[in-house]
């Protein structure tokens, strides 16, 4: 079967079959931020935004993005850096194999919550496992990054 995506800003054409994950075809396409982890979609690695929202890719057939857009980590790499700077200065990128979907789901929350508290990030993120940080730098990298950016967008 043959789909039509766009991915992060590019028309992509592919092959697939029937049963091929979303996490699968971004892979094929070389978008290796996408990362395979539990695969019971409780950890968050596979994490890219489907028509602006974060969805977790294990979960997705690729057939159903057939004619939507498709963000990976590799789509949105000035935002990437601009919070990953803030988690490195927190210790809270220890092995990195979690960043990708933390990143974009940070981004995604960021877009949809205005000026959320401590427990609305908790909520918003409570799908992202990371085995190495124990949670509170990426807490503080989180509340740091959006506390610059709020103070940014009163300045313009």
């Amino acid at each position: 079967m043959q789909i039509k995506i766009t991915l992060n800003g590019k028309p992509v054409t592919a092959e697939i079959q029937a049963d091929t994950l979303l996490l699968d075809l971004l892979r094929e396409q070389g978008c290796y931020s996408v990362k395979r982890g539990c695969e019971t979609s409780n950890c968050g690695l596979c994490t890219v935004w489907l028509d602006q929202l974060p969805v977790l890719s294990c979960s997705v057939l690729a057939a159903r993005a057939d004619g939507h857009a498709i963000i990976t980590l590799e789509g949105v790499p000035k935002e990437a850096e601009a919070f990953s700077d803030y988690l490195a200065k927190e210790g809270a990128d220890q092995c990195g194999f979690c960043s990708p979907g933390l990143i974009l789901n940070v981004l995604a929350m960021e877009r949809e919550l205005t000026d959320p508290d401590e427990e609305q990030i908790l909520e918003f993120l409570s799908g992202n496992l990371c085995r190495c940080t124990g949670y509170m730098g990426q807490l503080r990298a989180i509340r740091n990054y959006l506390k610059s950016r709020s103070k940014h967008e009163r300045e313009v």
